[in-house]
């Protein structure tokens, strides 16, 4: 009974220290377990990712299993639930779109890849390297500081991915562009929609034939509406931006059914969306600023009342009419109306760059000056969870494993009057001459050429174009054909909508998956004047190969010419000095300007 007694006491002993033992290990072990999990939960990458066999899941892909994403619309201003199942064709026939995503890594030489990453972190011995891979994942991932970091990353993929699948830019933003960013997110949110102080001006300013504006810490309003195709919008809203920056407006955007899902919320905390609700929706009742710009040359000697609410139209037009919109009468004028509908479909960021009024600011926001549409595209044009996808699994099937990115897109003005072969061979001529593509051989002289299958190059070759043809052409051109430098050349066409489609959301987002694609080339091609190619170039850093511009049956030599800057042209640029005397030198009297290589009145941005 004593030896049993005995054995139970120790029995009862170990118990107790085996539980505290327990317990204390737990203590130690979880808040361990906590901090490491949360070093890596900011990064883009996963702890155990070198045990996945290097994929990476595009996040938020489960929770969309059903093909439900958020995405923004028009109604109301607000965020929403929109399908995928609109969507149709073969951009989503690639890939299941519930099964992951293999990042293939940043094709760019001397540069850690995806995988490279993944291996050296689980490996990784020393604190301040792994501390090191992180920061610069982490800058890399935020574009260096021009995005924000307080998102829902889930409801924007592509801001979290983005950077997987383009090389690094070279461009940095400078701090004061990014502070300025930071300073508008915060008046985006205290006077956006839905806000107290939106409802409040927006209804004074509706029942108010002037308002003064007199306090700086008022809301004011740059409302933007839509004119011509998508990259001329595209290419306007961010001019528009970068005026509502250097005016300390609040941006709105006019979107009709034709933009649903195509981009994500740019703000933070709140949306961009112009209701269709609001009473500024048409701008039929606003006074025009042409109109008052008239009174102020009719009422010289007397002052003229400023309406609450003005449109300032901003087209192209071929009656051009001088506006003086770079002028500083003409701004002092502007800057005291508290809402501003703008419509253009140009991109007149250069003319800021004119304007006394503003030209000092501007050239401290961008140290590179021919840098604006590269920082502020990808600032503002996040492709939606939906647009997201298919960008992914068309790049994931077409382009990923090659050695090489070309994009290639093809606009044609008159295809009336202009024969396809004629095309074709402007193509070509470009492609061939520039040792972009190389040259089709004969069978016979296949042997002499360098064929060692070890070294053999593919180049993927992404056609943008609204004719199929040309991509089937160039495919069949180079297909199971050997080449003079021995590559092997792949083509791939997404779509093909035989005409420019306006007000369509199907066609647009087509157009925008076709524009971010090429974005991610190695090497571009664009056709003179075409918008759909300055939002690429834009967007990727490129300095493009311009095809000239084709309006019948001729041929021409060079078939193109390399491109200077990555920025749009500006194809309506004043004509007329404040004084009102003519431009005829831009370069002499503006200095970050030159004439565009493509289009001869037209103006751009250089460094």
């Amino acid at each position: 009974m004593e030896i049993f007694q005995a054995t139970k006491g120790m029995m009862v002993h170990s118990f107790k220290r085996f539980i505290t033992s327990f317990f204390v290990v737990i203590f130690i072990a979880l808040p361990i377990f906590l901090i490491v999990n949360f070093m890596y939960s900011n990064s883009s990458f996963s702890l155990f990712e070198g045990l996945t066999k290097d994929k990476v899941l595009l996040v938020g892909e489960s929770e969309y299993a059903n093909n439900t994403t958020n995405v923004t619309t028009n109604i109301g201003g607000r965020i929403h639930n929109k399908s995928d199942d609109n969507i149709k064709g073969s951009y989503n026939n690639i890939v299941n779109n519930n099964t992951m995503s293999k990042v293939q890594g940043k094709i760019e030489n001397d540069t850690t890849t995806t995988e490279g990453r993944s291996a050296t972190t689980i490996g990784l011995k020393n604190e301040s390297t792994m501390h090191a891979v992180i920061h610069d994942d982490y800058k890399e991932k935020f574009l260096d500081g021009l995005l924000a970091s307080e998102f829902d990353e889930t409801s924007c993929i592509s801001r979290l991915q983005s950077h997987l699948y383009r090389k690094s830019s070279p461009h940095k933003p400078s701090s004061y562009l990014i502070s300025k960013l930071r300073n508008y997110e915060e008046i985006h949110r205290r006077c956006g929609p839905n806000s107290k102080a939106y409802n409040k001006i927006m209804t004074k300013i509706l029942h108010s034939k002037n308002i003064k504006v007199d306090d700086a810490s008022m809301c004011k309003y740059l409302i933007w509406t839509p004119a011509n195709g998508l990259g001329n919008q595209m290419v306007s809203i961010a001019a528009t931006f970068l005026y509502a920056l250097l005016t300390n407006r609040t941006m709105l955007v006019r979107f009709r059914k034709d933009k649903q899902g195509l981009f994500c919320e740019p703000f933070r905390n709140s949306t961009w969306l112009l209701s269709e609700k609001s009473p500024f929706w048409n701008q039929d009742h606003v006074e025009t600023y042409q109109s008052v710009i008239e009174k102020e040359k009719d009422n010289k000697n007397s002052k003229v009342d400023l309406p609450s609410s003005l449109f300032l139209n901003l087209q192209y037009q071929a009656n051009f009419h001088e506006k003086f919109f770079h002028c500083d009468d003409s701004q002092a004028l502007l800057i005291k109306v508290p809402l501003l509908i703008l419509q253009s479909d140009q991109y007149f960021v250069p003319s800021l760059f004119m304007t006394p009024f503003f030209n000092k600011e501007v050239e401290a926001m961008f140290d590179e000056k021919d840098t604006v549409f590269h920082h502020l595209g990808r600032y503002l044009f996040h492709p939606s969870n939906s647009a997201w996808r298919l960008i992914t699994n068309l790049y994931q099937a077409h382009l990923a494993k090659a050695d090489e990115k070309i994009g290639l897109q093809i606009r044609v003005f008159n295809p009336i009057s202009t024969p396809q072969e004629v095309i074709m061979n402007l193509v070509s001529n470009c492609t061939i001459h520039n040792k972009l593509l190389p040259k089709v051989i004969d069978m016979k002289n296949s042997m002499s050429t360098s064929s060692d299958k070890n070294k053999t190059i593919t180049k993927a070759v992404l056609v943008a174009s609204l004719y199929p043809e040309y991509g089937e052409n160039l495919k069949t051109m180079y297909m199971n054909k050997p080449t003079d430098t021995g590559e092997v050349i792949e083509v791939y066409q997404p779509s093909g909508e035989e005409q420019q489609k306006f007000n369509d959301n199907k066609h647009n987002m087509k157009a925008w998956v076709d524009m971010y694609l090429l974005s991610l080339s190695d090497v571009l091609v664009t056709t003179s004047l075409s918008t759909f190619g300055y939002v690429a170039q834009g967007l990727g850093n490129l300095k493009p190969w311009l095809l000239y511009k084709l309006t019948n049956n001729e041929t021409h030599f060079p078939a193109c010419v390399r491109e200077f800057s990555m920025e749009p042209c500006y194809h309506a640029p004043p004509k007329h000095y404040c004084s009102g005397k003519p431009i005829k030198d831009f370069a002499s009297s503006f200095i970050y300007t030159r004439e565009c290589k493509d289009y001869w009145p037209g103006v751009k941005l250089v460094n």
